[in-house]
This record gives structure tokens, C-alpha cells and sequence, in this order.
């Protein structure tokens, strides 16, 4: 059959030769005449007898007539160039002072048209308001911002309202424009942005073209294709194939929108144990202290400056030889995240590791410099506060506690991964080019399955200096719940993963392979992280 379907190749050729050399001698071949003589054209060139049966066989349909005469057309319109469009003439008395006027057929399916509209409020001009990139229009590269419709389909314009024309425009297209200068096309670098909010165009009311809009989810990753418009700009879904661009609000546009409806929220206060207390839980020594220390001086007042909208980012791969990126993990008290860090250890000791806590408290007999605490002066510690060489501290009956940013330095340095627990508003000191944070939000289940799976554990009270352990209460799990929802909402939009604790054994399975991935494969990183 490959000689078969080689020889196929041919068959425009022959049927033009035949009929040529039927013409010369006087005779009006019938196309059912030069298909039944094709084979014995072609029996030259098929070496198996099978195959001219075959071909004798096929040209004998009448079934293949209309195909051939379809193919025949086909070759004649294109050979004869009669596909271009027929455009009136132009009129004899032109005046060569007046602006110039372009003429367009675009004929296109049924994909909207990719521009916008807009009258003029002083000339009352039809004008093209916004090409969208990757659009019918755009690809066309005949219509340009600015451009003044005339008519459409051969239907002036003039009078008639932007609403009455755009549903002209859904049909096959016959533009008459009085165009400005032609722009020179402008290749610009590739933009990616992730979004840090949800967004749907159905909903936004200052849209110009809701149908025009783009919508999107918190995380997204966005190609911006064009930033012309302070107010919307255009944009597509990263590795989307459809070309064409949608509107989204701009980060200057979206940030004023925020800040004049977004209200100031904190945190609720957690027990005095909450946070920094999370951070020096695997220093065990010290049990009674450790459960009752308090975080301070960190404010817990979600800061308006920073609004969050797109963040421009980069593909990011760790190379052989970078050191890991530091693993942060969030989340109300109770929740789980030492034991999910306690078994992270366990699984890979040689792996992962955790940081190692400054404390001015005097070292105690069963202790080592350097493996339960790194023991400094008062003075010394509040110097390195003043410095800010921690990243939280607290204290507990006239001794300071806290976490350096040289100790994780430490660890990271031994070439493991550092594993850490924070204040979700310690995350964004932590977000530079040095540490990369990949920031993994552990969100408690629904309070039916907090009931059912912490009915026998207990949590660390702080509401005394004792810092005993004791059942949840239903308290707790309210508190959890609502801590974890306004966590969410507030730093949501610095979490890369986030995992629901339902299950501790799949909660691990589950940040594992995140892990896994995060050494392994590409992600998405602010620009800046790669370009210090």
C-alpha cells in the first residue's frame, strides 16, 4: 500500500496531462474517462499486480468522481488567485490631504472579533478602543487602536450606537476604517505573573467587556500580554494554547480596589504558648519552658502596604549543588505540624533537620552548647533583636528564646532541608532569594472529624505558667478552625501547598512527596529570587 499511496501523489499531474493530451486531438474528455484511464498511466509505476487491481478497482468508483472534481476546483481557484477578496474601486476624485483609508475583509469563524469599541465624546467617532492579543483582530495585524470605523459590512456606522454595531460584527466582516499610522510591531519580553487573588470578570461591574474578561484563581499562573492600559491589562493562562488574550484588572487598579474595601484584620491572640512556642518544640529538655513561652514584639496586624495581587515569577529547578530551599510550615495550635515535623526527622534524619534555638538562660548541667540551645548573654541576645538577626523570640521569667537566621543558615549549609514553623506573618522576612521558602499551610478537617480523631489527644494550655497538657475542648476546636480561616485569608496568597491534617499517615504521605517534588521538578518563584 505505500506504493499505492506514493503514487496517489500523482494523480493531480495526470489528470492535467490527460486532459491535455485528450484536447489536443480533438476530443472532449468526460472525467469518468480520465479516471478510468489513470491506472494504465500508472502502470509503470506500480511493480505489484495486486496494486493495479486496486487501482483499477478505485478509479472505477463513482463515488471518487466529486472528490476529484472538488480537487480539480480546489487547484484552479488557487492556480487563478480568484480567493482574494473584490474590492470597489477607488474614486477618481481622492483628495490626497485626507486621512487614509483602509479597506479590510476578515473573515474568521466563530471567535469573537478580539477588539472593543468606543464613541468618541466629542467627535462622536466610532473608534477601535482595545485589540486583544492573540484575537481574530490581532492576528489579523489590519486593525490598530485608535482606528475609526466607517462601516461594517457595508453598513455605515455613523449613526448608529456601539451595542447596534457589535451585533453586526458577529458575522463575516467588511471593514471600511480611517486609519491612523500604521505601528510597527514590538516584540516584548515574556511575562509571567501568579495571582494572588480570585477573579471572576461575571462578577466585576468596572469591567469594560465582561465576555472579554479572563478569569482566574488564586495561584494562577498568568502570560501578561499586553500592559497598555493602566487600568486592564491583557492576559492568557500559562501554557493555555488558545492565543487569545483576556482582560484582567492591573495590579495598580486591583491594589486601589483592596485597600478601599478591604477592612483592617488581626489575628485573634492565641494562648501564649502559640507560635513561639511551635518553633523549639523538638528541644525537649526543657518541656516546661518550652510549653509556656509567648511570642512578642512581633506585631500580628495583617499589614495593608502589602496587598496582595500578582507577584511577577519565574520557572525555578534547583541545580546540583544549591542548597535546598527552606520548608515552612503554618497553622493554628493544635493542628499537627510537629508531629508531621517529627516524623519528617524520623523518616530521614540525614535529610531533614530543624533549627537549633538561642536562649540567655544559664546552661543547666545535662546540657551541651550547640544541641539543645545556643546559650548567649542577656545583653548579647538583645543585641542581636536590635540587629534582627532573629526571626521570632520571646521571653519567659527573665530569660529570652528565639530563632536566628544564622541557625537556619546552619542547616541549610550541611546541604539538608531546614525545617521550620512559624507565625504565618514571620513568612514574608523569610521570602528572599537566600532561603526560597516553599510554605506549606497545615489546615485543620471539618470540627465533626476534629471531634472524632483528637477525642483522645491533648494540647498545651497556656492560660497558666504551668503549660500543662489537657483534652481539646470544643473551645479549641473552634478556635482552631476560625484561626486557621482567618490565616488563610489573610497570608492564603504566600502558601504553596496546603494540606487538610484529616489523616496524620496520609497528611505525611501527602507533604512527602510535595517535598519530593519541590527538589525534583520546576516551580514557579518570584523573580527576584533568581535575578539577586
Amino acid at each position: 500500500m505505500t506504493c499505492v499511496l506514493a503514487t496517489l501523489a500523482w494523480i493531480n499531474a495526470e489528470v492535467c496531462c490527460l486532459c491535455a493530451l485528450m484536447t489536443s486531438v480533438g476530443l472532449q474528455p468526460s472525467l469518468y474517462e480520465l479516471l478510468a484511464a489513470l491506472p494504465s498511466q500508472l502502470q509503470p509505476h506500480v511493480s505489484r499486480p495486486e496494486d493495479n487491481t486496486f487501482l483499477q478497482d478505485m478509479f472505477g468508483e463513482r463515488s471518487l468522481h466529486s472528490l476529484v472534481k472538488s480537487l480539480l476546483s480546489v487547484h484552479d481557484t488557487v492556480a487563478q488567485k480568484s480567493y482574494d477578496p473584490e474590492l470597489p474601486p477607488l474614486p477618481e476624485d481622492i483628495d490626497d490631504d485626507e486621512d487614509s483609508v483602509k479597506i479590510i475583509r476578515l473573515v474568521k469563524n466563530k471567535e469573537p472579533l478580539g477588539a472593543t469599541i468606543r464613541r468618541d465624546e466629542h467627535t462622536g467617532a466610532i473608534l477601535v478602543a482595545r485589540i486583544m492579543r492573540g484575537g481574530a483582530a490581532d492576528r489579523s495585524g489590519l486593525i490598530h487602536v485608535g482606528d475609526e470605523l466607517k462601516e461594517v459590512n457595508g453598513i455605515p456606522v455613523d449613526d448608529k450606537k456601539p451595542e447596534e454595531i457589535i451585533r453586526i460584527l458577529v458575522s463575516l466582516i467588511f471593514f471600511v476604517f480611517v486609519s491612523l499610522d500604521f505601528a510597527s510591531c514590538v516584540c516584548c519580553p515574556k511575562v509571567f505573573v501568579k495571582a494572588l487573588f480570585d477573579y471572576d470578570p461575571k462578577d466585576d461591574k468596572a469591567i469594560p467587556c465582561k465576555e472579554a474578561g479572563l478569569a482566574f484563581k488564586k495561584g494562577s499562573i498568568l502570560q501578561i500580554m499586553s500592559q497598555d492600559d493602566v487600568t486592564w491589562w491583557q492576559a492568557k493562562h500559562e501554557g493555555d494554547a488558545n492565543p487569545r488574550a483576556g482582560l484582567i484588572p492591573s495590579k495598580q487598579f486591583q491594589e486601589r480596589r483592596f485597600a478601599l474595601r478591604r477592612p483592617v484584620a488581626t489575628l485573634p491572640f492565641q494562648r501564649t504558648s502559640t507560635g513561639f512556642r511551635r518553633s523549639f518544640r523538638l528541644s525537649r529538655r526543657d518541656k516546661k519552658t518550652n510549653k509556656s513561652m509567648y511570642e512578642c514584639k512581633k506585631s500580628e496586624i495583617y499589614d495593608m502596604a502589602d496587598v496582595p495581587t500578582y507577584e511577577e515569577v519565574t520557572p525555578y529547578r534547583r541545580q546540583g549543588g544549591a542548597k535546598h530551599r527552606l520548608v515552612v510550615l503554618v497553622g493554628p495550635t493544635g493542628v499537627g505540624m510537629n508531629e508531621l515535623k517529627r516524623k519528617l526527622l524520623i523518616s530521614d534524619p540525614q535529610h531533614f533537620s530543624v533549627t537549633i534555638p538561642h536562649t540567655s538562660r544559664a546552661k543547666r548541667s545535662q546540657e551541651s552548647d550547640g544541641v539543645e540551645y545556643h546559650f548567649i548573654s542577656k545583653h548579647l541576645f538583645e543585641t542581636d533583636i536590635h540587629n534582627n538577626k532573629f526571626i521570632e523570640y520571646g521571653e519567659y521569667k527573665g530569660n529570652y528564646y528565639g530563632t536566628s537566621l544564622d541557625s537556619i543558615r546552619s542547616v541549610l549549609s550541611k546541604n539538608k532541608v531546614c525545617l521550620l514553623d512559624v507565625q504565618p506573618h514571620t513568612i514574608k522576612h523569610l521570602r528572599t532569594a537566600e532561603f526560597k521558602p516553599f510554605v506549606v499551610f497545615v489546615k485543620p478537617p471539618s470540627i465533626e472529624r476534629l471531634r472524632e480523631t483528637r477525642k483522645n489527644a491533648k494540647i498545651i494550655s497556656g492560660k497558666d505558667d504551668k503549660g500543662t497538657a489537657k483534652p481539646f475542648m470544643e473551645e479549641d476546636f473552634q478556635e482552631m478552625l476560625s484561626t486557621a480561616q482567618t490565616m488563610e485569608t489573610q497570608y492564603g496568597h504566600l502558601f504553596e501547598k496546603v494540606i487538610v491534617n484529616d489523616d496524620l499517615s496520609a497528611a505525611f504521605s501527602e507533604l512527602r512527596l510535595a517535598l519530593k517534588k519541590v527538589e525534583m521538578e520546576t516551580h514557579w518563584v518570584p523573580v527576584s529570587w533568581t535575578h539577586s
